[in-house]
């Protein structure tokens, strides 16, 4: 992409950020901003910008909330947790435009000491000025009114329901269960208590939760992706390097155009399709502009 080009690009879509979700009766049409190259900081950066940049999400003095994968006793390598690098600068960009604090946090399966160390994203935060990388603290779970179809109310994490700026940033892979880990599976991470349960109606429990704690920005991390054996992996032979970085404000489309990384389509994908049938965002591909620098 041209210097010019993409500096035209960026105005555009700052513009377009400012916009209502109608205009004129008509839905404003998804951006899913889909950047590639080895430089994991300049990629992340790229994709960002593509959508207007982070001032378009983050304001002077907001609580910001950067909620990547960090679940899983897995060396960055292994493609089970976000690479640090992807959050390091999505963290670094939020203190650019103004946040007050930013906030990193998972509740993870493996036991949490080994999984926040092995991932390597406190590592990569550590010394960090207003950013706090915690553990999560089970009396700060709130039971939380959610009046879904499946999950009438459910216990989520305090920091998440009271940030100015939810971000969210899962890796793209493999999941036994529900077919790949994506933006609305990365939800789970702010939920307590037995999540186990709500595999028995997934779909409309991640459905449920993402009606509530509104993710403002999605990135997925697909520099490398698990293919196989998912969540947790463990073998490098599952392990795909595709140094590509997907950023949208909508949360199906990112989740649809990721789907695609797979050899997948996004109605393969049960949790995709239910969030878009309850008005969550467009799985469509055709009716999604996709950028790609």
């Amino acid at each position: 992409m041209k210097r010019r080009d993409f500096l035209k690009l960026g105005v555009s879509s700052l513009v377009a950020s400012q916009l209502p979700g109608t205009l004129f009766g008509q839905t404003a049409q998804p951006v899913v901003a889909v950047c590639q190259g080895t430089d994991y900081a300049a990629v992340t950066r790229k994709a960002i910008a593509a959508l207007g940049g982070m001032k378009g999400f983050v304001k002077p003095g907001s609580t910001v909330v950067v909620k990547p994968n960090m679940g899983w006793d897995r060396k960055p390598e292994y493609a089970a947790n976000t690479h640090p690098l992807v959050v390091k600068t999505i963290v670094e960009e939020c203190l650019a435009s103004g946040a007050r604090r930013v906030k990193v946090f998972d509740n993870t399966c493996n036991d949490a000491r080994r999984s926040y160390e092995n991932c390597g994203i406190p590592a990569a935060l550590k010394g960090m000025k207003n950013v706090d990388v915690r553990f999560v603290e089970n009396d700060r779970f709130r039971k939380t009114a959610l009046n879904g179809r499946f999950l009438k109310e459910w216990p989520l994490y305090d920091d998440a329901l009271n940030a100015d700026v939810f971000i969210n940033v899962p890796i793209a892979k493999h999941h036994s269960l529900t077919g790949l880990t994506l933006g609305l599976k990365n939800m789970m991470g702010i939920m307590a208590d037995n999540r186990g349960y709500i595999h028995r109606g997934i779909e409309d429990a991640l459905s449920d939760v993402s009606s509530v704690v509104k993710s403002h920005l999605v990135i997925i991390d697909a520099t490398r992706i698990l293919t196989d054996h998912g969540p947790q992996g463990g073998n490098l032979k599952d392990v795909k390097v595709l140094n590509t970085v997907i950023a949208s404000r909508d949360i199906v489309a990112a989740d649809a155009y990721a789907t695609t990384l797979f050899g997948m389509k996004p109605q393969d994908l049960s949790t995709t399709v239910t969030a878009h049938k309850r008005g969550l965002g467009e799985m469509d591909l055709k009716k999604i502009r996709v950028i790609r620098a």
